[in-house]
């Protein structure tokens, strides 16, 4: 029994084991929904509030010590850990499978003066990296302490006043690490100077994030093409409005050139032009699938209602680097191939880090749709127009991943039906995506039982 002596094995049979029970109760558990679309899609919608800029507010309000809670908070369920989690401060927060929390969470503990805390979350979280993270956090004097295995949650960090300065890290990671670390860079004694070495993705989030922190006070600044200057100049409370989430009304983009009556149309409330969010680029991108967008102001930044229609045909081919929005990705796989539009997606290597293997979850759930789809370099997806036998049976898995569930669902206006399994995970960012779909003419039923 030498295998009982060797500590990582002992471990990676605990993993393993804990893993396949986990399987096996979701396989017992599974809720599966029965999608059927409208013949006539007319609705005005009320968009949940961005996830994204929620999460940058509550971290940079928690650090300015105000008392002004920001205004329109998302009501998904990463943002509530986040809430609860900067509220009770309890000596173990679990964060659950929110991977922004993971991070920007790992940041702010770290200058947390005095305190200890346990940072952990789901066993799905638990496989997602943190190392670049946490040696960036070492490097300017954090003390994190990894509780499993190295390089991954769960973490120990116990905090401490950092003296900061000049940091160097990869530019191709994810947005997120980038972020956390701009936003405590006010707090550091010498504040912070980021250089981002090579190829840097998802700068929009970046930009994102230094807007939110100039709200609150910060002096925080491009120097240079890959350098970004944060100085030790202390956040001040600040009322702060959250707009609506356009990653969310990417799904009702994808209604519209899916839906076949010329005559549809949905109106979306508080989104606003010029958004600083990057999937803002979704309308761009659908105009050249044929949807037309309307704002109701032309006042830039404001919220407002924006009403989408069909503007005739779209291209017969699309590609498109999503290097800078790689969360819309889903949503023009599936809208692509329903429409018979093929494609070639590049810069998606970070959907490999997600909630799940998104690359290689689409490529098998599309494949149910009688699409084959293949991944080039590992960071792409192409469709050529291949086509395999259909499978609907047994429905859409989602991998615990809302983006599954939210991009797959518009599917029905063109198949009729769909089933989507584990539809609950759309909680993570858009709570009310079932109730939003059932007043617009769509007919949800749960068939978990049959």
């Amino acid at each position: 029994m030498l295998f009982l002596q060797n500590p990582w094995l002992l471990w990676i049979i605990n993993r393993t084991f804990v893993s396949y029970y986990i399987y096996i109760v979701q396989c017992l558990e599974m809720i599966k929904y029965e999608i059927k679309a409208p013949t006539l899609l007319k609705q005005i919608v009320q968009l949940p509030a961005s996830k994204s800029i929620s999460n940058r507010a509550l971290i940079i309000h928690a650090l300015s010590k105000g008392q002004i809670m920001p205004e329109n908070l998302s009501d998904c369920d990463d943002t509530d850990v986040m809430v609860k989690a900067l509220r009770d401060m309890p000596d173990v927060i679990n964060i659950k499978a929110a991977g922004t929390a993971m991070r920007f969470m790992t940041a702010y503990l770290s200058v947390m003066d005095g305190q200890s805390h346990t940072l952990t979350g789901t066993e799905r979280m638990k496989r997602r990296p943190i190392e670049l993270l946490v040696n960036a956090l070492r490097y300017l004097g954090a003390d994190i302490t990894y509780l499993g295995e190295p390089g991954y949650p769960p973490l120990l960090i116990k905090g401490r006043k950092l003296d900061g300065g000049l940091l160097e890290i990869p530019g191709n990671v994810s947005s997120q690490y980038i972020s956390a670390l701009l936003m405590i860079g006010p707090t550091l004694k010498n504040g912070l100077t980021l250089r981002l070495r090579g190829d840097i993705i998802s700068r929009p989030y970046i930009d994102l994030t230094l807007s939110v922190m100039h709200q609150f006070g910060s002096e925080a600044e491009w120097t240079d093409i890959d350098t970004i200057q944060v100085n030790p100049v202390p956040y001040k409370e600040h009322a702060y409005y959250i707009e609506n989430d356009w990653s969310a009304a990417s799904y009702w983009y994808e209604m519209m050139a899916l839906s076949q009556n010329r005559d549809d149309c949905v109106m979306m409330e508080g989104l606003a032009d010029c958004s600083r969010q990057g999937d803002s680029s979704v309308r761009y991108i659908f105009s050249l699938l044929g949807v037309k967008t309307t704002f109701g102001t032309t006042e830039p930044r404001k919220p407002t209602t924006v009403t989408l229609k069909h503007r005739g045909k779209g291209v017969p081919r699309l590609e498109y680097d999503f290097v800078n929005s790689p969360d819309l990705a889903q949503t023009f796989v599936v809208c692509c191939a329903m429409m018979d539009v093929p494609f070639h997606f590049r810069g998606l290597s970070t959907l490999k880090i997600k909630e799940t293997d998104r690359i290689a979850a689409m490529i098998t759930e599309m494949r149910k749709l009688g699409f084959v789809l293949s991944q080039g370099d590992g960071s792409e997806l192409i469709w050529s127009g291949e086509r395999c036998e259909p499978d609907l049976s047994a429905g859409i898995d989602t991998y615990e991943d809302h983006r599954m569930a939210l991009a797959f669902a518009p599917a029905a206006l063109r198949l009729g039906h769909l089933i989507i399994n584990n539809p609950q995970v759309v909680s993570k960012s858009y709570p009310k995506y079932w109730d939003d779909l059932r007043s617009a003419g769509f007919l949800i039923e749960d068939i978990s039982d049959k």
